[in-house]
């Protein structure tokens, strides 16, 4: 794992850290909550070993990626995200028209919407511990968690803990 190599890229307004090993075809990692980079260490190893080119930056607002407000949640939309993968793409595999994708957890939730989004871009995604759950206009997110699991579930929590 020494030779992975650590860069930040100007990104949509971010400076983005990203790790990165191999050559080769690109596999674009996305991390879940709470997680970085560091979490596809060992599958970053692998792909490299096999002739692919292995990508994983901190999200918006994690590890060393800076520039989001923090104090803005406004500002981390899927719609954010997704953006600042597809111009993190632009970046550093500007002549790749599509790229495997691997997420996990929230970083599934954020590979689901790159593959709705962009699907120019996606040759092929890989999603761990989240299925795909299509939007509900009749009720947010944190309301359908709520029904299912009830105040106790830890993303119902964290909203408390967001606005004190």
């Amino acid at each position: 794992m020494d030779k992975i190599e650590h860069k930040i890229i100007p990104v949509n307004g971010l400076n983005m850290h990203v790790a990165e090993l191999g050559e080769g075809p690109l596999v674009l990692f996305i991390h879940g909550f709470p997680e970085l980079w560091y979490s596809w260490r060992h599958q970053m190893v692998f792909m490299a070993a096999r002739g692919y080119r292995a990508v994983a930056p901190d999200m918006r607002g994690y590890g060393e990626t800076t520039g989001a407000p923090l104090e803005d949640p406004s500002k981390f939309t899927v719609l954010h995200l997704v953006g600042d993968l597809i111009l993190l793409l632009d970046a550093i595999a500007p002549n790749d028209d599509k790229v495997f994708v691997l997420g996990h957890d929230w970083g599934a939730y954020i590979a689901w919407h790159l593959c709705l989004y962009r699907p120019d871009r996606v040759k092929a995604l890989v999603n761990l511990s989240v299925a795909y759950h299509p939007w509900n206009p009749k009720m947010s997110p944190v309301e359908k968690f709520r029904s299912l699991y009830g105040d106790d579930h830890y993303i119902c929590r964290f909203q408390l803990l967001l606005w004190m």
